[in-house]
């Protein structure tokens, strides 16, 4: 018998790379996307599975809020030359990259607001991103109210069992008390 023996390059699906990007799977290890120099004004959706991520050159001012949290593999990214505007949709990427890539985060500079340009990304303060009313979604907020109540709903349900079991045991002791003084009062035959 001649066994054959045949090396399988792993292919990405075409709906899973995005339209304008070019995509590789080298190995087991993720997909390589290259989104560079596409005039991209917006992220595109992203393989679940990326491990790099080239979004260099393009035309993104932001990054949508947990557009990046999925990226569980990601190991390389790169966004420098986008003319980046620094507000408080700033924010996300900023602590992203403060959490994945020191290094990354320090290429990036501001391209707007004009008293802003060109200032790191990395140095934004507070005071140079004016007031940021909302930091926390909407949701984020009504998840905390939920779970307080939750919280405050076990605390009560608590205390009404260690009362209910106070007062049982209490009862108990009654009726087995009783029960045993009847016992004493009736006369054997």
């Amino acid at each position: 018998a001649v066994l054959g023996c045949a090396v399988l390059v792993p292919a990405v699906p075409g709906q899973d790379c995005p339209s304008p990007c070019s995509c590789r799977t080298p190995g087991p290890w993720g997909t390589a996307v290259d989104c560079s120099s596409r005039g991209l004004r917006s992220l595109p959706a992203l393989p679940r599975h990326t491990r790099s991520l080239l979004l260099h050159n393009n035309s993104l001012a932001s990054i949508p809020a947990g557009a990046l949290d999925s990226l569980g593999r990601l190991q390389e990214l790169q966004l420098w030359d986008n003319p980046w505007h620094c507000d408080c949709h700033i924010l996300y990427l900023q602590r992203w990259l403060r959490d994945f890539s020191a290094p990354a985060l320090a290429r990036l500079r501001c391209a707007s607001p004009a008293h802003l340009s060109m200032k790191p990304l990395g140095q934004l303060t507070g005071s140079d991103l004016g007031t940021c009313a909302r930091l926390l979604p909407t949701t984020c907020l009504q998840f905390f109210w939920r779970d307080l109540l939750l919280i405050a709903g076990v605390l009560i349900a608590l205390f009404l069992v260690v009362w209910a079991l106070k007062f049982s045991k209490k009862l108990v002791c009654q009726l087995t008390l009783a029960g045993w003084r009847r016992r004493r009062n009736i006369p054997k035959t």
